[in-house]
Protein backbone atom coordinates (compact mmCIF):
# COMPACT_ATOMS: atom_id res chain seq x y z
CA UNK A 1 0.00 0.00 0.00
CA UNK A 2 0.91 3.67 -0.18
CA UNK A 3 1.13 5.65 3.05
CA UNK A 4 -1.93 6.13 5.26
CA UNK A 5 -1.81 9.83 4.42
CA UNK A 6 -2.26 9.11 0.72
CA UNK A 7 -5.61 7.37 1.22
CA UNK A 8 -6.84 10.00 3.68
CA UNK A 9 -6.01 12.76 1.19
CA UNK A 10 -7.66 10.93 -1.72
CA UNK A 11 -10.91 10.51 0.21
CA UNK A 12 -10.80 14.11 1.43
CA UNK A 13 -10.47 15.35 -2.14
CA UNK A 14 -13.39 13.19 -3.26
CA UNK A 15 -15.58 14.48 -0.43
CA UNK A 16 -14.97 18.06 -1.58
CA UNK A 17 -16.42 17.18 -4.99
CA UNK A 18 -19.54 15.40 -3.75
CA UNK A 19 -22.36 17.28 -2.04
CA UNK A 20 -24.48 14.87 -0.03
CA UNK A 21 -25.60 11.29 0.48
CA UNK A 22 -23.58 8.11 0.88
CA UNK A 23 -20.83 6.86 -1.42
CA UNK A 24 -20.82 3.06 -1.57
CA UNK A 25 -17.66 1.22 -2.61
CA UNK A 26 -17.75 -2.53 -3.25
CA UNK A 27 -14.53 -4.50 -3.28
CA UNK A 28 -14.29 -7.65 -5.38
CA UNK A 29 -14.75 -11.23 -4.22
CA UNK A 30 -12.97 -14.43 -5.19
CA UNK A 31 -14.22 -15.81 -8.53
CA UNK A 32 -14.39 -19.58 -9.09
CA UNK A 33 -12.92 -21.22 -12.19
CA UNK A 34 -14.47 -24.68 -12.42
CA UNK A 35 -15.59 -25.45 -8.88
CA UNK A 36 -16.30 -23.37 -5.81
CA UNK A 37 -12.90 -23.55 -4.08
CA UNK A 38 -10.73 -23.24 -7.21
CA UNK A 39 -10.29 -19.52 -7.82
CA UNK A 40 -8.99 -17.26 -10.53
CA UNK A 41 -6.16 -15.02 -9.32
CA UNK A 42 -7.77 -12.36 -7.15
CA UNK A 43 -7.82 -8.78 -8.45
CA UNK A 44 -9.28 -6.03 -6.30
CA UNK A 45 -11.47 -3.33 -7.82
CA UNK A 46 -9.24 -0.41 -8.79
CA UNK A 47 -11.49 2.33 -7.40
CA UNK A 48 -11.73 0.52 -4.06
CA UNK A 49 -7.93 0.23 -4.07
CA UNK A 50 -7.53 3.90 -4.95
CA UNK A 51 -9.51 5.14 -1.94
CA UNK A 52 -9.19 2.32 0.59
CA UNK A 53 -6.06 0.37 -0.38
CA UNK A 54 -7.08 -3.04 1.01
CA UNK A 55 -6.07 -5.72 -1.49
CA UNK A 56 -8.28 -8.52 -0.18
CA UNK A 57 -11.64 -10.09 -1.07
CA UNK A 58 -15.02 -9.55 0.62
CA UNK A 59 -14.65 -6.00 1.85
CA UNK A 60 -16.72 -2.89 1.19
CA UNK A 61 -16.70 0.70 2.38
CA UNK A 62 -18.83 3.78 2.64
CA UNK A 63 -18.19 7.49 2.86
CA UNK A 64 -21.19 9.12 4.54
CA UNK A 65 -21.05 12.69 3.32
CA UNK A 66 -23.88 13.95 5.54
CA UNK A 67 -22.55 12.49 8.80
CA UNK A 68 -18.84 12.79 7.89
CA UNK A 69 -18.22 9.07 8.47
CA UNK A 70 -15.95 6.55 6.81
CA UNK A 71 -16.52 2.86 7.50
CA UNK A 72 -14.89 -0.29 6.17
CA UNK A 73 -17.03 -3.44 6.23
CA UNK A 74 -15.39 -6.85 6.43
CA UNK A 75 -15.06 -9.90 8.65
CA UNK A 76 -12.14 -10.94 10.80
CA UNK A 77 -10.60 -14.32 9.95
CA UNK A 78 -11.97 -17.19 12.00
CA UNK A 79 -10.03 -20.31 12.96
CA UNK A 80 -11.02 -22.25 9.83
CA UNK A 81 -9.67 -19.41 7.67
CA UNK A 82 -6.48 -19.19 9.70
CA UNK A 83 -5.78 -22.91 9.29
CA UNK A 84 -5.76 -22.54 5.51
CA UNK A 85 -4.50 -18.97 5.07
CA UNK A 86 -2.48 -18.23 8.22
CA UNK A 87 -3.02 -15.43 10.76
CA UNK A 88 -4.40 -12.17 9.39
CA UNK A 89 -4.70 -8.68 10.92
CA UNK A 90 -8.06 -7.73 12.42
CA UNK A 91 -10.32 -5.51 10.31
CA UNK A 92 -9.95 -2.68 12.79
CA UNK A 93 -6.19 -2.69 12.27
CA UNK A 94 -6.54 -2.95 8.50
CA UNK A 95 -8.96 -0.02 8.48
CA UNK A 96 -6.58 2.06 10.59
CA UNK A 97 -3.76 1.34 8.12
CA UNK A 98 -5.64 3.37 5.51
CA UNK A 99 -6.84 6.04 7.94
CA UNK A 100 -10.36 4.74 8.57
CA UNK A 101 -11.38 4.79 12.25
CA UNK A 102 -14.48 2.60 12.08
CA UNK A 103 -14.95 -0.97 10.85
CA UNK A 104 -18.00 -3.26 10.93
CA UNK A 105 -18.80 -6.86 9.96
CA UNK A 106 -19.85 -7.17 6.32
CA UNK A 107 -23.45 -8.08 7.18
CA UNK A 108 -23.88 -4.64 8.79
CA UNK A 109 -23.63 -3.05 5.36
CA UNK A 110 -27.16 -4.10 4.47
CA UNK A 111 -28.57 -2.51 7.63
CA UNK A 112 -26.71 0.72 6.86
CA UNK A 113 -28.13 0.82 3.32
CA UNK A 114 -31.66 -0.05 4.49
CA UNK A 115 -31.61 2.82 7.00
CA UNK A 116 -30.37 5.21 4.34
CA UNK A 117 -33.10 4.12 1.92
CA UNK A 118 -35.78 4.50 4.61
CA UNK A 119 -34.60 8.08 5.13
CA UNK A 120 -34.62 8.65 1.34
CA UNK A 121 -30.90 9.41 1.30
CA UNK A 122 -28.99 9.32 -1.98
CA UNK A 123 -26.63 6.35 -2.36
CA UNK A 124 -23.91 6.93 -4.96
CA UNK A 125 -22.08 4.06 -6.67
CA UNK A 126 -20.02 3.57 -9.83
CA UNK A 127 -20.80 1.13 -12.69
CA UNK A 128 -20.31 -2.53 -11.84
CA UNK A 129 -18.66 -5.14 -14.07
CA UNK A 130 -18.65 -8.22 -11.80
CA UNK A 131 -21.89 -10.20 -11.56
CA UNK A 132 -21.37 -10.82 -7.86
CA UNK A 133 -21.36 -7.10 -7.14
CA UNK A 134 -24.33 -6.49 -9.41
CA UNK A 135 -26.31 -8.99 -7.35
CA UNK A 136 -24.90 -7.46 -4.15
CA UNK A 137 -26.38 -4.10 -5.16
CA UNK A 138 -29.65 -5.87 -5.95
CA UNK A 139 -29.60 -7.20 -2.39
CA UNK A 140 -28.47 -3.96 -0.73
CA UNK A 141 -30.55 -1.46 -2.69
CA UNK A 142 -33.41 -3.50 -4.12
CA UNK A 143 -32.47 -2.77 -7.72
CA UNK A 144 -33.26 -5.20 -10.53
CA UNK A 145 -29.95 -6.88 -11.50
CA UNK A 146 -30.46 -6.11 -15.18
CA UNK A 147 -30.84 -2.40 -14.37
CA UNK A 148 -28.25 -1.85 -11.63
CA UNK A 149 -25.95 0.19 -13.87
CA UNK A 150 -28.85 2.41 -14.93
CA UNK A 151 -28.73 3.87 -11.41
CA UNK A 152 -25.04 4.69 -11.19
CA UNK A 153 -24.13 8.17 -10.03
CA UNK A 154 -22.90 10.44 -12.81
CA UNK A 155 -21.57 13.04 -10.33
CA UNK A 156 -19.53 10.27 -8.66
CA UNK A 157 -18.26 8.98 -12.01
CA UNK A 158 -17.13 12.49 -12.96
CA UNK A 159 -15.51 13.13 -9.59
CA UNK A 160 -13.64 9.81 -9.45
CA UNK A 161 -12.49 9.87 -13.08
CA UNK A 162 -11.28 13.49 -12.81
CA UNK A 163 -9.31 12.59 -9.67
CA UNK A 164 -7.88 9.28 -10.85
CA UNK A 165 -6.88 10.75 -14.22
CA UNK A 166 -4.28 13.04 -12.63
CA UNK A 167 -1.42 10.89 -11.39
CA UNK A 168 0.66 11.75 -8.34
CA UNK A 169 4.43 11.30 -8.35
CA UNK A 170 4.10 8.05 -6.38
CA UNK A 171 1.66 6.71 -8.99
CA UNK A 172 3.97 7.70 -11.83
CA UNK A 173 6.80 5.87 -10.07
CA UNK A 174 4.64 2.73 -9.92
CA UNK A 175 3.85 2.95 -13.64
CA UNK A 176 7.56 3.28 -14.35
CA UNK A 177 8.20 0.15 -12.27
CA UNK A 178 5.77 -1.66 -14.55
CA UNK A 179 7.53 -0.27 -17.63
CA UNK A 180 10.88 -1.48 -16.33
CA UNK A 181 9.41 -4.99 -16.32
CA UNK A 182 8.02 -4.39 -19.81
CA UNK A 183 11.52 -3.50 -20.99
CA UNK A 184 12.75 -6.94 -19.97
CA UNK A 185 9.67 -8.60 -21.48
CA UNK A 186 10.02 -6.93 -24.87
CA UNK A 187 13.77 -7.21 -25.28
CA UNK A 188 13.70 -10.86 -24.15
CA UNK A 189 10.79 -11.70 -26.48
CA UNK A 190 12.65 -10.24 -29.45
CA UNK A 191 15.62 -12.47 -28.69
CA UNK A 192 13.56 -15.54 -27.81
CA UNK A 193 11.16 -15.66 -30.79
CA UNK A 194 12.32 -17.42 -33.94
CA UNK A 195 10.88 -19.08 -37.05
CA UNK A 196 9.31 -22.47 -36.35
CA UNK A 197 8.11 -21.54 -32.86
CA UNK A 198 4.45 -21.19 -32.00
CA UNK A 199 3.04 -17.89 -30.82
CA UNK A 200 1.96 -19.45 -27.52
CA UNK A 201 5.56 -20.40 -26.71
CA UNK A 202 6.53 -16.74 -26.68
CA UNK A 203 3.29 -15.67 -25.01
CA UNK A 204 3.84 -18.16 -22.21
CA UNK A 205 7.48 -17.07 -21.91
CA UNK A 206 6.31 -13.45 -21.46
CA UNK A 207 3.83 -14.40 -18.74
CA UNK A 208 6.42 -16.47 -16.90
CA UNK A 209 8.99 -13.70 -17.13
CA UNK A 210 6.57 -11.17 -15.65
CA UNK A 211 5.70 -13.57 -12.84
CA UNK A 212 9.36 -14.27 -12.09
CA UNK A 213 9.90 -10.54 -11.53
CA UNK A 214 7.17 -10.37 -8.90
CA UNK A 215 4.65 -9.01 -11.32
CA UNK A 216 1.84 -10.24 -13.51
CA UNK A 217 0.64 -9.19 -16.94
CA UNK A 218 -1.79 -6.26 -16.87
CA UNK A 219 -3.96 -7.88 -19.56
CA UNK A 220 -3.83 -11.11 -21.59
CA UNK A 221 -0.72 -11.07 -23.79
CA UNK A 222 -1.24 -10.22 -27.45
CA UNK A 223 1.60 -11.93 -29.28
CA UNK A 224 0.75 -12.72 -32.87
CA UNK A 225 1.93 -12.95 -36.44
CA UNK A 226 -1.52 -11.65 -37.42
CA UNK A 227 -1.02 -8.05 -36.44
CA UNK A 228 -4.03 -7.00 -38.50
CA UNK A 229 -6.22 -8.55 -35.77
CA UNK A 230 -5.90 -5.96 -33.00
CA UNK A 231 -6.62 -8.22 -30.02
CA UNK A 232 -5.40 -11.52 -31.41
CA UNK A 233 -4.08 -13.26 -28.30
CA UNK A 234 -1.23 -15.73 -28.75
CA UNK A 235 -2.22 -19.13 -30.08
CA UNK A 236 -0.84 -22.26 -31.70
CA UNK A 237 -0.01 -20.47 -34.97
CA UNK A 238 3.53 -21.20 -36.11
CA UNK A 239 5.81 -18.27 -36.95
CA UNK A 240 7.61 -18.36 -40.27
CA UNK A 241 10.70 -16.70 -41.67
CA UNK A 242 9.71 -13.29 -43.00
CA UNK A 243 6.85 -12.82 -40.53
CA UNK A 244 6.34 -9.65 -38.57
CA UNK A 245 5.05 -10.27 -35.06
CA UNK A 246 3.30 -7.89 -32.69
CA UNK A 247 4.01 -8.05 -28.97
CA UNK A 248 1.33 -5.98 -27.19
CA UNK A 249 1.75 -6.69 -23.50
CA UNK A 250 1.98 -4.99 -20.15
CA UNK A 251 3.07 -5.63 -16.60
CA UNK A 252 1.27 -4.88 -13.34
CA UNK A 253 3.07 -3.91 -10.14
CA UNK A 254 2.25 -5.20 -6.68
CA UNK A 255 0.23 -2.01 -6.14
CA UNK A 256 -1.61 -2.79 -9.40
CA UNK A 257 -0.33 0.01 -11.63
CA UNK A 258 0.03 -1.01 -15.26
CA UNK A 259 2.24 -0.61 -18.26
CA UNK A 260 1.08 -1.17 -21.84
CA UNK A 261 3.78 -1.38 -24.51
CA UNK A 262 3.68 -2.64 -28.10
CA UNK A 263 6.58 -3.48 -30.36
CA UNK A 264 6.50 -5.01 -33.82
CA UNK A 265 9.55 -6.91 -35.01
CA UNK A 266 10.65 -9.39 -37.71
CA UNK A 267 10.81 -12.87 -36.25
CA UNK A 268 13.88 -13.62 -38.39
CA UNK A 269 15.63 -10.51 -37.11
CA UNK A 270 15.64 -8.52 -40.35
CA UNK A 271 12.93 -6.33 -41.89
CA UNK A 272 12.21 -6.69 -45.59
CA UNK A 273 12.32 -3.44 -47.57
CA UNK A 274 8.53 -3.27 -47.74
CA UNK A 275 8.18 -3.95 -44.02
CA UNK A 276 10.74 -1.28 -43.26
CA UNK A 277 8.92 1.29 -45.38
CA UNK A 278 5.60 0.79 -43.59
CA UNK A 279 7.27 0.54 -40.18
CA UNK A 280 8.99 3.90 -40.63
CA UNK A 281 5.62 5.54 -41.35
CA UNK A 282 4.14 4.19 -38.12
CA UNK A 283 7.20 5.25 -36.14
CA UNK A 284 7.04 8.76 -37.61
CA UNK A 285 3.33 8.97 -36.77
CA UNK A 286 4.01 7.90 -33.20
CA UNK A 287 6.87 10.35 -32.70
CA UNK A 288 4.80 13.17 -34.21
CA UNK A 289 1.95 12.40 -31.84
CA UNK A 290 4.24 12.21 -28.79
CA UNK A 291 5.91 15.52 -29.63
CA UNK A 292 2.46 17.13 -29.96
CA UNK A 293 1.52 16.28 -26.37
CA UNK A 294 1.17 19.27 -24.06
CA UNK A 295 -1.50 20.65 -21.74
CA UNK A 296 -4.40 22.40 -23.44
CA UNK A 297 -4.32 20.33 -26.64
CA UNK A 298 -7.18 17.95 -27.36
CA UNK A 299 -6.39 14.25 -27.60
CA UNK A 300 -8.54 14.14 -30.74
CA UNK A 301 -6.31 16.74 -32.42
CA UNK A 302 -3.21 14.67 -31.61
CA UNK A 303 -4.90 11.55 -33.01
CA UNK A 304 -5.64 13.38 -36.26
CA UNK A 305 -2.02 14.54 -36.53
CA UNK A 306 -0.89 10.92 -36.37
CA UNK A 307 -3.54 9.97 -38.93
CA UNK A 308 -2.26 12.67 -41.29
CA UNK A 309 1.32 11.37 -41.06
CA UNK A 310 0.07 7.86 -41.82
CA UNK A 311 -2.00 9.02 -44.78
CA UNK A 312 0.88 11.07 -46.23
CA UNK A 313 3.28 8.15 -45.84
CA UNK A 314 0.86 5.77 -47.54
CA UNK A 315 0.42 8.25 -50.38
CA UNK A 316 4.18 8.24 -50.89
CA UNK A 317 4.00 4.42 -51.17
CA UNK A 318 1.19 4.74 -53.72
CA UNK A 319 -1.49 3.25 -51.46
CA UNK A 320 -3.37 6.52 -51.00
CA UNK A 321 -3.81 9.46 -53.32
CA UNK A 322 -5.41 12.88 -53.63
CA UNK A 323 -5.54 15.68 -51.08
CA UNK A 324 -4.38 14.20 -47.77
CA UNK A 325 -6.09 16.84 -45.62
CA UNK A 326 -9.41 16.01 -47.26
CA UNK A 327 -8.72 12.29 -47.04
CA UNK A 328 -8.21 12.46 -43.26
CA UNK A 329 -11.20 14.75 -42.74
CA UNK A 330 -13.39 12.25 -44.56
CA UNK A 331 -11.85 9.23 -42.78
CA UNK A 332 -10.23 7.50 -45.77
CA UNK A 333 -7.10 6.71 -43.72
CA UNK A 334 -9.21 4.50 -41.42
CA UNK A 335 -8.93 1.65 -43.92
CA UNK A 336 -5.35 1.36 -42.63
CA UNK A 337 -5.65 2.96 -39.15
CA UNK A 338 -9.14 2.11 -37.88
CA UNK A 339 -8.64 2.61 -34.12
CA UNK A 340 -7.92 5.43 -31.72
CA UNK A 341 -4.44 6.72 -30.93
CA UNK A 342 -4.43 5.44 -27.36
CA UNK A 343 -6.05 5.51 -23.94
CA UNK A 344 -5.58 6.62 -20.36
CA UNK A 345 -3.36 4.37 -18.25
CA UNK A 346 -3.15 3.80 -14.51
CA UNK A 347 -4.37 1.02 -12.26
CA UNK A 348 -6.62 -0.14 -15.06
CA UNK A 349 -4.72 -0.67 -18.29
CA UNK A 350 -7.65 1.18 -19.88
CA UNK A 351 -8.00 3.45 -16.89
CA UNK A 352 -11.48 3.49 -15.29
CA UNK A 353 -12.98 2.36 -18.58
CA UNK A 354 -15.74 0.50 -16.74
CA UNK A 355 -17.18 3.99 -16.09
CA UNK A 356 -18.06 4.30 -19.79
CA UNK A 357 -15.91 6.28 -22.23
CA UNK A 358 -18.69 8.77 -22.94
CA UNK A 359 -18.78 9.64 -19.23
CA UNK A 360 -15.12 10.67 -18.97
CA UNK A 361 -13.62 10.87 -22.47
CA UNK A 362 -16.27 13.02 -24.13
CA UNK A 363 -18.48 15.97 -23.23
CA UNK A 364 -20.75 18.53 -24.89
CA UNK A 365 -17.78 20.36 -26.37
CA UNK A 366 -16.17 17.10 -27.53
CA UNK A 367 -18.90 14.73 -28.75
CA UNK A 368 -18.02 11.27 -30.05
CA UNK A 369 -17.59 11.17 -33.83
CA UNK A 370 -19.82 8.94 -35.92
CA UNK A 371 -17.06 8.47 -38.51
CA UNK A 372 -15.64 4.94 -38.84
CA UNK A 373 -12.29 4.69 -37.11
CA UNK A 374 -12.53 8.03 -35.34
CA UNK A 375 -15.52 6.73 -33.39
CA UNK A 376 -13.18 4.23 -31.69
CA UNK A 377 -11.14 7.05 -30.12
CA UNK A 378 -11.39 6.43 -26.36
CA UNK A 379 -10.72 10.00 -25.25
CA UNK A 380 -11.24 13.27 -27.12
CA UNK A 381 -11.06 16.06 -24.54
CA UNK A 382 -8.29 18.49 -23.68
CA UNK A 383 -5.38 16.84 -21.91
CA UNK A 384 -3.98 18.01 -18.55
CA UNK A 385 -0.69 17.69 -16.62
CA UNK A 386 -0.53 14.43 -14.70
CA UNK A 387 -2.46 12.37 -17.24
CA UNK A 388 -0.78 9.28 -18.65
CA UNK A 389 -1.69 8.09 -22.15
CA UNK A 390 -0.64 5.24 -24.36
CA UNK A 391 0.41 6.44 -27.81
CA UNK A 392 -0.10 3.58 -30.25
CA UNK A 393 -0.72 4.33 -33.92
CA UNK A 394 -0.64 1.51 -36.42
CA UNK A 395 -1.03 0.50 -40.04
CA UNK A 396 -3.01 -2.62 -40.85
CA UNK A 397 -4.16 -4.48 -43.94
CA UNK A 398 -7.40 -6.22 -43.01
CA UNK A 399 -8.56 -8.31 -46.00
CA UNK A 400 -12.23 -8.32 -45.00
CA UNK A 401 -12.26 -4.53 -44.59
CA UNK A 402 -10.37 -4.02 -47.85
CA UNK A 403 -12.91 -6.22 -49.68
CA UNK A 404 -15.85 -4.35 -48.15
CA UNK A 405 -14.59 -0.88 -48.97
CA UNK A 406 -13.42 -1.90 -52.44
CA UNK A 407 -16.83 -3.39 -53.27
CA UNK A 408 -18.52 -0.20 -52.06
CA UNK A 409 -15.93 1.95 -53.89
CA UNK A 410 -15.58 3.78 -50.61
CA UNK A 411 -13.15 6.72 -50.69
CA UNK A 412 -12.05 5.63 -54.17
CA UNK A 413 -10.72 9.13 -54.82
CA UNK A 414 -8.24 8.67 -51.95
CA UNK A 415 -7.39 4.94 -52.03
CA UNK A 416 -5.47 3.10 -54.75
CA UNK A 417 -7.22 -0.27 -54.36
CA UNK A 418 -5.10 -1.88 -57.10
CA UNK A 419 -1.93 -1.17 -55.11
CA UNK A 420 -3.62 -2.07 -51.81
CA UNK A 421 -4.38 -5.54 -53.18
CA UNK A 422 -0.65 -6.20 -53.43
CA UNK A 423 -0.39 -5.67 -49.64
CA UNK A 424 -3.25 -7.97 -48.63
CA UNK A 425 -0.88 -10.39 -46.90
CA UNK A 426 1.12 -7.70 -45.10
CA UNK A 427 -0.75 -8.04 -41.72
CA UNK A 428 -0.06 -5.05 -39.46
CA UNK A 429 2.32 -2.89 -37.46
CA UNK A 430 1.71 -1.08 -34.15
CA UNK A 431 4.14 0.82 -31.90
CA UNK A 432 3.12 1.89 -28.39
CA UNK A 433 4.67 3.78 -25.48
CA UNK A 434 3.31 5.23 -22.23
CA UNK A 435 3.56 9.02 -22.02
CA UNK A 436 3.02 11.49 -19.17
CA UNK A 437 1.57 14.93 -19.83
CA UNK A 438 3.87 17.33 -17.95
CA UNK A 439 3.43 20.98 -16.98
CA UNK A 440 5.01 22.15 -20.23
CA UNK A 441 4.88 19.15 -22.55
CA UNK A 442 5.44 15.43 -22.22
CA UNK A 443 7.74 12.72 -20.89
CA UNK A 444 7.96 9.20 -22.28
CA UNK A 445 7.89 7.09 -19.15
CA UNK A 446 10.37 4.41 -18.17
CA UNK A 447 13.50 3.05 -19.75
CA UNK A 448 13.53 3.49 -23.51
CA UNK A 449 12.49 0.22 -25.16
CA UNK A 450 14.15 -0.30 -28.57
CA UNK A 451 11.94 0.74 -31.47
CA UNK A 452 14.03 2.09 -34.35
CA UNK A 453 14.67 -0.28 -37.23
CA UNK A 454 18.37 -0.53 -36.38
CA UNK A 455 17.72 -1.13 -32.66
CA UNK A 456 15.15 -3.83 -33.30
CA UNK A 457 17.23 -5.64 -35.92
CA UNK A 458 20.20 -5.64 -33.57
CA UNK A 459 18.23 -7.21 -30.71
CA UNK A 460 15.92 -9.51 -32.72
CA UNK A 461 18.96 -10.75 -34.62
CA UNK A 462 20.76 -11.66 -31.39
CA UNK A 463 18.81 -14.80 -30.48
CA UNK A 464 18.93 -16.46 -27.06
Amino acid sequence: MFTTKTYIQRRAELKKKMQNGIILFLGNTEASINYAANYYKFRQDSTFLYYFGLDMPDVAAIIDLDENKEIIFGNDFEIDDIIWMGPQPKMKKLAASVGVKESMPINELQKYCEQAISRKRKIHFIPQYRHHNIFMLHKLLGLAPSRVNDYTSLPLIKAVSDQRAIKSQEEISEIEKAISISYQIHVSAMRFARPGMKEREVGGYIEGLASSMGSSTSFPVIFTRHGEVFHNHYSSAKMKAGDLVINDSGAETELHYASDITRTFPVSGKFTQRQKEVYQIVLKAQMTAIKSIKPGVSWKAIHLKAATVIAQGLKELGLMKGNIKDAVEQGAHALFFPHGLGHLLGMDVHDFENFGEDNFGYDEKNPRSKQFGLNYLRYAKTIKPGMVFTVEPGIYFVPALIDKWKKEKKHAMFINYKKVDTYRDFTGIRIEDDVLVTKNGYRVLGRSIPKTVDEIEKIAGDKI
